[in-house]
């Protein structure tokens, strides 16, 4: 494990944001170092407001989104809203669909099915729009690639609307309208939102127009924030500001769908990690299992009891997952080591039989045990289909670019990617890959990292500190839970493993002049050797809350120990 100390930032900037807040150094630095640097930056990121969101026609195109939904609806024609089968889309299905069914009929949606479709835009789901006398799709978290599918739409007198965040490729489909803040000439004053959120901004610039302010749109804030967190895109900048809003709705007024999840697993008060691990895992596992509709019509379920049904069969297929990719796993870790690819500069495995639900979480789990870039592939109809996951840093979009030749389509982000290949071009694929990763990473990248904020001694762990730092919440991508260093740390003597397998550690440390702290480390239960007979040792470590027979402690969230 590599710990990578952040560069203490600029003295004097530290200096004078100290005095402006009235908080301690460390403070202080921690904000600097998000790249807040005065007061009003500090006000808008501790207390993020609505008011502070852009105005949506700032974003490319969606003036013609908006008149080009209006007129739809001043015709009476048949409007489809067409999402992925993954948490981003399906929220964003939810959001426009409810939205627009609340002034206006002629709405349906639709999910294209996993195994049969495949990822984003799809020939069936045409067909099926023209089958139906549907002249309009607003695609939601896809489309951005669907140059030649457009196009077909067009040909049948079908309009497309595209509301997507992934990297447009060198031509851009013939919608009526593209909303991508990545696309090159988009000027849009924030880049890095999730499909849902763009969503959101159309129904922003749609409410606008009746005269509608954004707090009147609170109410889907709920499935904007499931999707930040789900999506893993930056928490800052709009996402910040929807994800805090949308957490406040999950805590107190959340949809009848999500409320069903939540009291399935009895979480009194959620954080962006709940939703990520709790809310998410649930409404993937619909599309990954079954299919996306399930989602969809949970998310936009209104009677609470019909809710807590399909919340229910939603959480059975998210047990039949875990049980899927935890099979799959072991099989993939068994097909590295029989064909001697440990040592590799990626992971690259197949077999046809494996679940295309679960290809991506088992590529996540392969990057735990062999942290490189990983592609798990499986048979999809004719073809084959990979999830990819990268390590930090590393572009794994660039990587698979460099190998398109071999490659029938592709798409995604920097550390998150799917695509599709013909069964004879694997062999060839997949040494391409292993050679351009192998040229072009810096080999210290396959070294898992922990960043570390900031260095401390216990003394600085007050209530008071812990609670300006809880406010830095929602964490995530670029606003992560901030990691503390301390030095010449002891145990009192109480420190043991812990847990039913003893693979967890619990100590009792501390310092010169400082009071004891309970720590906790998951996973660490091996390191119990460095903390015995009163050695010195330094550990990294978060701080969170221990609540205790009604006691709440401030305790130390193990993350490694030298």
């Amino acid at each position: 494990m590599r710990w990578t100390i952040t560069p203490k930032p600029d003295s004097e900037k530290v200096k004078l944001l100290q005095e402006a807040l009235g908080v301690d150094a460390v403070i202080a630095s921690l904000l600097v170092q998000r790249g807040i640097e005065t007061y009003a930056e500090a006000k808008a990121f501790f207390r993020p407001k609505l008011e502070d969101l852009h105005d949506p026609f700032l974003m490319k195109d969606m003036d013609k989104a908006v008149v080009r939904i209006e007129k739809a609806i001043r015709n009476n024609e048949n409007i489809l809203v067409y999402g992925d089968y993954d948490v981003d889309g399906t929220t964003s299905v939810a959001l426009m669909s409810s939205y627009l069914k609340t002034s206006y009929d002629l709405v349906h949606t639709y999910i294209p099915d996993r195994y049969d479709e495949g990822y984003g835009v799809s020939y069936k789901g045409i067909d099926f729009a023209f089958d139906n006398d549907f002249t309009l799709i607003i695609a939601l978290d896809c489309g951005i690639k669907a140059v030649d599918k457009v196009a077909y739409a067009k040909e049948k007198g079908i309009d497309f609307i595209i509301c997507d965040h992934h990297r447009p490729g060198s031509d851009i489909p013939n919608a009526v309208a593209v909303l991508d803040p990545k696309q090159d000439d988009c000027h849009y004053p924030y880049q890095e939102l999730c499909g849902c959120g763009v969503g959101f901004k159309l129904i922003q610039a749609l409410a606008s127009r009746k005269g509608k302010t954004v707090k009147d749109l609170v109410v889907y804030l709920d499935l904007v924030a499931t999707a930040i967190g789900a999506d893993i895109v930056p928490i800052t900048g709009e996402n910040r500001i929807l994800a805090y809003h949308g957490l406040k709705v999950i805590n107190s007024k959340p949809r009848p769908g999500i409320k069903a999840i939540i009291d399935l697993v009895k979480k009194d008060v959620l954080t962006i990690t709940d939703v990520v691990f709790i809310i998410a895992p649930r409404i993937n596992a619909a599309g990954r299992m079954k299919h996306g509709n399930y989602a969809v019509t949970l998310l936009t379920d209104m009677d609470y009891d019909e809710a807590s049904e399909h919340a229910a069969e939603i959480n059975q297929y998210n047990l039949d997952r875990r049980e899927e990719d935890k099979r799959t796993t072991e099989a993939a870790l068994r097909q590295i080591e029989e064909q001697k690819e440990q040592k590799h500069f990626t992971t690259v495995v197949y077999h046809e039989n494996w679940h295309k639900g679960v290809i991506g979480i088992v590529a996540s789990r392969l990057t735990e045990t062999y942290y490189r870039p990983t592609l798990v592939f499986t048979k999809s109809g004719e073809k084959l289909a990979a999830s990819a996951r990268s390590v930090k840093d590393f572009d794994v979009y660039n990587a698979l670019e460099a190998c398109a030749e071999h490659i029938e389509q592709f798409g995604g982000h920097k550390y998150a990617a799917g695509l599709t290949l013909k069964e004879e071009n694997y062999s060839a694929f997949k040494k391409a890959f292993e050679t351009v990763v192998a040229n072009s990473i810096d080999k210290e990248l396959l070294v898992p990292e922990i960043q570390v904020d900031a260095k401390i001694d216990l003394k600085h762990i007050t209530s008071k500190f812990y609670r300006i730092l809880k406010q830095f919440a929602p964490f995530g991508p670029e606003n992560m839970t901030p990691v503390f260093l301390t030095q010449n740390l002891v145990d009192t003597g109480f420190g043991k493993c812990v847990g039913a397998d003893q693979t967890h550690l619990r100590l009792h440390v501390t310092q010169p002049n400082a009071n004891q702290k309970v720590a906790i480390g998951f996973g660490l239960g091996d390191k119990l050797e460095l903390t015995t007979d009163g050695k010195p040792f330094s550990a990294l470590y978060s701080i969170d809350e221990n609540e205790w027979q009604g006691n709440i402690s401030l305790q130390l969230k193990l993350r490694d120990i030298r």
